[in-house]
């Protein structure tokens, strides 16, 4: 009998941790399903919350990529709160799919759903200058070194914003002269930033 208590509430558990919820913004407190995928992290509400207080004056009518995007955590809280559109990138098919349905399910206008490595989609030529990207890539990969500087062949607006979510003990790579750290966080095993650009001025 106990067996069947522990295993049942096990059930539950992972029931509710495959549920993505949006905090705020059109879709308020809608839950969307997510893949259950070996490392796939979404972004904890209260990291999400303390993002978008920092961010939230620069949402509406901002054009974003959630790269990395796994749950769509960070780009489906964007378009929530009027961002006029949003690229998720993903090399999953799996994540890939869900994140078409969850929009689809959402009835979302202006996005692209990518399934591809991010540093490969990054090597093509943007079709316009990026005002939010969120970077929250796979842990102990090393993918910031490769991802950061394709980011300067024309992704980011003269002011974009980049936000970079990673584990507490790893180092930043070297970062471009026009990216300005404005806030940083810590919370469990890892730390956030948010980083200004203003390529005007370099």
């Amino acid at each position: 009998m106990k067996k069947k208590i522990s295993v049942h509430s096990s059930t539950k558990s992972k029931e509710r941790a495959s549920k993505l919820r949006i905090i705020s913004g059109e879709w308020r407190s809608r839950q969307l399903p997510i893949p259950n995928i070996e490392g796939l992290r979404p972004t904890p509400d209260r990291v999400r919350e303390t993002l978008f207080n920092w961010i939230n004056y620069e949402i509406p009518g901002a054009r974003c990529a959630d790269l990395f995007c796994g749950s769509g955590a960070l780009g489906l809280e964007a378009l929530s709160r009027g961002a006029k559109s949003a690229i998720f990138v993903d090399n999953s098919k799996v994540v890939a799919q869900q994140m078409n349905d969850n929009l689809t399910t959402l009835k979302a206008e202006n996005y692209q759903v990518v399934q591809q490595n991010a540093a490969e989609f990054l090597a093509t030529a943007p079709p316009q200058p990026l005002d939010l990207i969120f970077l929250d890539p796979p842990f102990r990969k090393n993918w910031l070194a490769q991802i950061v500087p394709l980011l300067e062949n024309g992704w980011l607006a003269d002011t974009a914003l980049v936000y970079i979510e990673m584990e507490k003990e790893a180092s930043l790579p070297s970062l471009p002269a026009s990216w300005t750290l404005q806030k940083e966080k810590t919370a469990g095993q890892l730390v956030y930033r948010l980083f200004a650009v203003n390529q005007a001025n370099h």
